[in-house]
């Protein structure tokens, strides 16, 4: 036992896990927090799946990705410099939001909430680049094991916290809070170590097309030259579609079948804690042993059966103990696919363009979370919950299938 914790406790592994934590915050304050406080408000569900909308910036991270790559902007590298530029402005921004008033004007909400996902886009970049290029290959699982443990608990702090604060401060106090946790992601950036490039673009134009020329190009040998860079694309889009979409309404789930703030906050968000790090540290355990691909595929199915829980948690209803399984089971298969799905986009990335492919590929991940939920919310009134958990966890298998197509490409 002491052998498989060993890796998590070099220096790199513990950057990489408070960098995920920083990651994790930001996201949560725009999706769970925000929908809390828009419920509250008494703004409609149709509006509040909108506001899923207010994530665009991490379906399209790839377009300005290329400026990371190309330019150095302080002595402390190209990394940690644009990381605590964008760190800074990114806590300014949460500040900002939690000082709006959804009542008032939600358009004015929804355009903060949008600059705080810009910019979070703009800090998950690279943080995707650092880890990428500090970790070996052979690291990368429990690289991306140590990331998933920092970005849940980073989002057990905006979440689970968030709720438990709202119910006894404001909502203005609560993101002033959130954005003070934010400064570990600053002190973190600045004892890190800038990893060592193997090359970089010479040229901004270099940075923008030789990311999508080399990827598509790679696979040049291949009977099949351009369908396995498409078909990579596409399972990367696919594997998490139905539990994200699952969560986009969760909150507004939980709070509409009777459960309270408090208790979705200790139940849903301290409780699943438990289960996702653990199914984070077994997904890199696991997938170091059986290999990445058996690892995708054993996952994905495991979290297809976990989205069902929730159709089970609808019918049922306001039962504590219904909850903590189905959070048990969510969590834990949402842990191991995820640190499985993160290996697999780092084995995919080339160093040389390490921030531009990995925002491409992270960007297609993070589609779902933005435009496909925001149609979350039309979705349950025409479909009811339970129907609709069953539709997430049947969307997911094309994913499965693509799969087994791509099995030759899947590092092991």
């Amino acid at each position: 036992m002491l052998k498989a914790i060993n890796p998590y406790l070099e220096k790199k592994m513990i950057i990489t896990l408070l960098m995920g934590f920083v990651s994790g915050v930001p996201l949560l304050l725009t999706i769970t927090l925000l929908q809390a406080w828009l419920t509250d408000e008494g703004i409609s569900k149709s509006t509040i799946g909108l506001f899923a909308l207010v994530g665009l910036p991490y379906s399209f991270k790839f377009l300005w990705a290329p400026i990371f790559d190309r330019f150095i902007i302080s002595s402390l590298g190209r990394r940690r410099g644009w990381l605590i530029l964008s760190q800074i402005f990114l806590i300014i921004s949460i500040v900002l939001l939690g000082l709006s008033s959804p009542s008032m004007n939600a358009f004015n909400v929804a355009i903060l909430a949008l600059i705080v996902t810009f910019f979070s886009a703009s800090q998950d970049i690279i943080i995707d680049a650092y880890r990428r290029e500090s970790l070996q290959d052979e690291e990368q699982t429990i690289g991306a094991s140590a990331y998933v443990l920092g970005y849940r608990i980073g989002a057990l702090a905006a979440g689970a916290g968030g709720l438990i604060l709202a119910d006894i401060f404001s909502y203005q106090f609560v993101y002033a809070f959130m954005a003070t946790i934010m400064i570990i992601g600053v002190i973190t950036t600045i004892i890190a170590d800038e990893p060592i490039t193997e090359g970089e673009p010479k040229n901004f134009k270099e940075a923008v097309i030789k990311p999508f020329s080399e990827f598509f190009e790679r696979y040049e040998n291949e009977k099949e030259k351009y369908i396995i860079p498409i078909l990579i694309l596409f399972f990367i889009l696919l594997y998490k579609v139905g539990d994200t979409m699952a969560h986009s309404l969760s909150t507004n789930f939980y709070l509409d079948i009777g459960f309270t703030k408090t208790e979705i906050g200790t139940v849903v968000k301290v409780f699943g804690l438990v289960a996702t790090l653990i199914g984070a540290f077994l997904g890199g355990l696991i997938s170091l042993r059986i290999g990445l691909y058996k690892s995708l595929f054993l996952f994905g199915i495991f979290q297809a059966i976990a989205t069902l829980g929730f159709s089970v948690l609808s019918i049922v209803g306001n039962y504590i103990e219904v909850l903590m399984i189905v959070i048990s089971l969510e969590n834990l298969a949402a842990g191991m696919g995820y640190t499985a799905y993160l290996a697999f986009i780092a084995n995919m990335t080339n160093k040389e363009f390490t921030a531009t492919q990995f925002a491409l590929m992270t960007a297609l991940m993070s589609i779902p979370r933005t435009v496909l939920s925001g149609t979350s919310g039309f979705l349950v009134e025409l479909m009811d919950w339970p129907l609709y958990f069953v539709f997430c966890s049947l969307i997911a298998i094309p994913a499965l299938i693509i799969l087994i197509k791509i099995r030759g490409v899947v590092k092991t």
